[in-house]
């Protein structure tokens, strides 16, 4: 609901004899838990800034071999009309490899119709060769950016340049836009390996696993991308990565220009053209064309007796409770921690308002007992506005009952960020012990307080608010992030999924830690079923629940994991698979794609239902056959988080063991 500031500043203290507002049903604000206002003038400190939207793209040999560029510049440009801001957005392009590549977009100059390149490789004094032409108005050069993105997937064919010049781009990168502010979308496919911010391989390191130093690994290797996060910040430009490396390229340190400026991470990990080029398009475009709030600080405030200590997710703490979001959308969240102020809390409700302010703009107080924090950002169009989220706690003197309304969700959403936090200064092993001694400590508690009252002892008790809550702790213990050790999953993956879990919604962060398993049976696939009528139950993640003769469906929001049962009918599978599989047996090279067969029609419509549950993200699909190793142990059976693994409990003995520490003192 979108109000003006003229609106909200009124205060109409009018009250009726019931001492209720005479103006409540006319004053949004004051019964809505959300509203928006429209801010005037003289709330901005500068006028609204176009939407910018700048692309940092290697060029280096593995870009050009992979076909990247190819689905890059016909993604972007598909979306080129879809771009929030029209006519006011802002782009740009600079390419790189040893050397930077910065393009010439500007139509008015010299009636340009074509690109112009300039190449500049002095990486240690970087400069911009024509500062007032590198951005454009997307609406008067567009035939120009066309032309340049028509020419971008055969412009550094036949290369062979295998450096990566990527701290000296993104500087330039930043002169470029530190005007305007915006969004950087960086397209990373080599080690950084000239100029400043220059990597080296250090993801090969045994010698590091198991020891106090293991957790180093995983944190930016040069202060470099830290300050740079720190510029972009200031200047409000988000910084978003797609990384597409088959080798090692130092997720760690890559990732914390997103982590530092409320931008994301993509991992491409191996990219292939057949088999990423759908995701890919899909998480570009849905990136390019969502609806994005612009220049932003959060802060989050709340009445007396409790306080905000922490606070998780991707973004610069300005200051103790200032969260800097120069970019922010709907598929990003955020977790706090609050304490109690006070030992005995005397108040009914506790008052919580969220807010995401422009800088500079002072909080004012709202009516009524809330604290008041304003959400302060600019929209795509241009307009500044301000929107308040307000909620209402009650405070209870049962224990028992703050336990029977408690939110599984959110408790792990934040459980998981703190482990993640906590692997970046721990060994992994410290990190999942951490959390496992969480769990422990809240049920001991919970069993504590229901011994005194019911006299019960000699096994689990937990409220049925937080019975899948054992489940969830094991599933994040094994999840990328921080399951086993070196050989468990490659350093940039366990990096990347890091990142991930930091942003994640509650939905997202749960399905990714335990993801849905889902038989699609010969009946499924037989039967002409319509569209949203495909009936999905979800398993257990167990190998108790595969049929050797059936078709399972692994979903955890990025990508589908397909298991083919090794009895499963020779026909089906042929269908599935769209060539005869005796003579073409690695499934590693099979495209899961639409073959002419109402088999396969069948169970693509399946997987487009799937995706359809949550349109953030797009599933990759790979097929893996039972038995095919290892193949199926690193795609689908370290799924199967119920299940013993090497090094790790099944459910049933972590239960046990749970239960047995929860008996102690």
């Amino acid at each position: 609901m979108l109000l003006s500031m003229a609106t909200f500043a009124c205060c109409d203290l009018t009250a009726s004899p019931h001492l209720r507002r005479c103006d409540l049903d006319q004053r949004p604000e004051l019964s809505k838990g959300s509203v928006e206002f429209v801010a005037s003038t003289e709330y901005m400190v500068r006028p609204p800034m176009p939407p910018l939207y700048f692309f940092l793209i290697d060029v280096s040999v593995s870009a050009v071999c992979s076909g990247l560029l190819e689905i890059v510049a016909k993604t972007i440009k598909s979306c080129l009309d879809d771009l929030p801001g029209f006519p006011r957005t802002q782009t740009g392009f600079i390419t790189f490899d040893s050397t930077l590549h910065f393009h010439n977009l500007k139509a008015s100059d010299s009636s340009l119709t074509q690109p112009q390149m300039l190449v500049v490789a002095d990486l240690d004094d970087v400069f911009l060769p024509l500062p007032d032409d590198l951005l454009v108005n997307l609406s008067d050069s567009r035939h120009v950016v066309d032309a340049f993105l028509d020419s971008l997937p055969v412009m550094f064919q036949g290369t062979s340049n295998v450096e990566s010049a990527f701290g000296p781009a993104l500087k330039a990168a930043f002169m470029v836009m530190s005007q305007l502010g915006g969004k950087l979308l960086i397209f990373q496919s080599t080690l950084p390996s000239l100029g400043v911010g220059r990597l080296r391989l250090r993801g090969d390191d045994l010698r590091m696993y198991g020891t106090d130093k293991e957790h180093t690994l995983r944190l930016p290797e040069d202060p470099f991308y830290k300050q740079m996060a720190a510029e972009f910040t200031k200047n409000q430009i988000a910084v978003d990565i797609y990384a597409f490396s088959e080798k090692y390229s130092d997720i760690a340190s890559l990732g914390s220009l997103a982590k530092y400026t409320g931008g994301q991470v993509y991992h491409y990990p191996s990219f292939q053209t057949a088999v990423h080029q759908e995701k890919l398009r899909y998480e570009l475009a849905r990136n390019l064309t969502r609806e994005t709030a612009w220049e932003a600080v959060m802060r989050i405030r709340c009445g007396k007796g409790v306080r905000f200590t922490t606070y998780h997710g991707h973004f610069m703490l300005r200051s103790t409770d200032l969260l800097a979001l120069p970019a922010v959308d709907s598929d990003k969240a955020f977790a706090m921690q609050l304490s109690l102020e006070e030992t005995l809390m005397t108040t009914q409700t506790v008052y919580f308002q969220v807010a995401l302010f422009y800088p500079y703009l002072s909080s004012r107080s709202v009516h009524g007992n809330a604290v008041s924090s304003y959400q302060r950002y600019t929209s795509s169009s241009g307009e500044r506005r301000i929107r308040v989220h307000t909620a209402a706690a009650p405070v209870v003197a049962d224990l028992s009952e703050m336990y029977r309304q408690a939110d599984t969700g959110a408790i792990v959403s934040l459980l998981g960020r703190l482990a993640i936090e906590n692997s970046l200064s721990q060994k992994l092993e410290d990190a999942r012990q951490s959390l496992q001694l969480k769990l422990v400590k809240s049920l001991k508690e919970y069993r504590n307080l229901y011994v005194v009252q019911h006299r019960l002892g000699g096994r689990l008790i937990f409220p049925e608010s937080l019975k899948f809550l054992p489940l969830y702790v094991l599933s994040l213990c094994k999840s990328v992030a921080l399951r086993g050790g070196y050989a468990d999953a490659l350093l940039d993956e366990r990096c990347a999924a890091g990142y991930n879990m930091m942003i994640l919604p509650i939905s997202r962060m749960l399905k990714l830690i335990y993801p849905g398993l889902f038989r699609i049976d010969e009946n499924l696939l037989l039967k002409d079923l319509k569209e949203g009528q495909v009936p999905l139950g979800q398993l257990p993640l167990s190998a108790q629940s595969l049929d050797p003769k059936g078709v399972y469906v692994l979903d955890d929001g990025f990508n589908f994991i397909i298991w083919l049962g090794r009895m499963l009918a020779s026909d089906l599978l042929n269908n599935i698979v769209g060539v005869e599989l005796a003579s073409f047996p690695d499934l590693s090279r099979v495209v899961v794609c639409e073959h002419d067969n109402e088999i396969s029609k069948r169970l693509m419509r399946v997987l487009k239902e799937l995706r359809a549950r949550d349109p953030s993200s797009h599933q990759s699909c790979r097929l893996v056959r039972q038995g095919e190793q290892p193949r199926e142990l690193s795609l689908f059976l370290t799924n199967l988080v119920e299940d013993q693994t090497a090094g790790s409990s099944g459910y049933v003995d972590w239960i046990l063991q749970v239960f047995r520490q929860s008996q102690g003192s």
